[in-house]
């Protein structure tokens, strides 16, 4: 099976008796919100907002939400709005976490904190679903938000994290790029020596449930006619590739962001590992991409209901 646009992704948004409960944490954010209330309109959702109330009254009056159903927990000034969040969904309030107007880091430390019981023995990372024109299907990218360099244990989890996402979504195996400077290993550029490791280790003793190829530039990943040009063989490169893993957080964030600029991609991001989906976008993400956001964490909730009953 393989996505080819996100319209194929919202149709698998669950029938729910119980709309899922999303603890927005910086909930002045417009396109956060924005995002949200569409969700709640498509039923599958109901917003609890955190932070100051002044301002996320004046961002609800502004847009016409604030006649809308919604919880809210105002936060005193000075308070930490994210643990705050927290504490709603470990108060038993919450289903699913999103990111508001807060910067990355401050957002994600309390998230990481042992103590406030969001992480489980699993590595957390971030996986991004992008829609890039002449690509024929929807795209996995990770991990550009939560490990700056990861090591081959944190890389392998990784590629686990985003293999779970792709099945959540339907795919029975999942084909990932171990992306690095050059198709060819090379003793001088580290990153494509770690890819054959993993690729390796992956036949061996398989660590993820997905197809695991590398290394491999970013033209043969995308490209045909590169492929053609350097007489490179793979099954699935130039265009077959369901999710593609990055060397470390600059190179996937580097390369979403040039996605989103100039391809004019559409993408989507949620952070998997955690015991609660967490949706993740920029802040200066569209509306469009906050609502899709939160169908990946309701697509991505119900895949782990499946898994624990299994």
């Amino acid at each position: 099976m393989e996505l080819k646009n996100f319209d194929e992704i919202i149709s698998r948004v669950p029938k729910l008796n119980n709309p899922l409960r999303v603890v927005l944490a910086g909930a002045d954010g417009e396109n956060m919100l924005k995002g949200l209330f569409q969700a709640q309109k498509e039923g599958f959702v109901q917003p609890v907002l955190v932070g100051d109330r002044a301002r996320i009254m004046v961002q609800l009056e502004k847009l016409g939400l604030e006649r809308e159903p919604y919880t809210m927990a105002d936060t005193a000034p000075g308070h930490n709005v994210t643990q705050a969040a927290i504490d709603v969904i470990r108060g038993g309030d919450g289903d699913i976490l999103m990111r508001g107007n807060l910067p990355t880091r401050d957002f994600l430390m309390p998230v990481l904190d042992m103590k406030n019981g969001l992480r489980t023995e699993r590595v957390v990372s971030h996986v991004s679903l992008a829609s890039i024109p002449e690509y024929p299907k929807l795209l996995a990218l990770s991990d550009m938000t939560v490990i700056v360099n990861p090591n081959p244990t944190q890389k392998m989890a990784i590629i686990k994290n985003t293999a779970d996402a792709l099945k959540a979504f339907g795919y029975e195996n999942p084909k990932l790029a171990l992306m690095a400077l050059v198709e060819n290993v090379n003793f001088h550029m580290p990153d494509t020596i770690e890819a054959q490791r993993l690729v390796s280790e992956q036949k061996r003793h398989p660590f993820a449930d997905c197809e695991l190829w590398g290394p491999i530039s970013y033209d043969l990943i995308i490209s045909k006619e590169a492929c053609r040009l350097k007489n490179y063989d793979c099954p699935w490169a130039g265009g077959g590739f369901d999710g593609i893993i990055a060397q470390d957080l600059i190179a996937a964030n580097t390369l979403v962001k040039s996605w989103l600029i100039h391809a004019h991609a559409l993408t989507c991001g949620a952070v998997v590992g955690a015991r609660v989906p967490i949706a993740l976008t920029s802040r200066s993400a569209k509306a469009e991409e906050s609502y899709l956001s939160l169908v990946f964490c309701a697509i991505l909730n119900e895949w782990r209901k499946t898994q624990k009953e299994g």
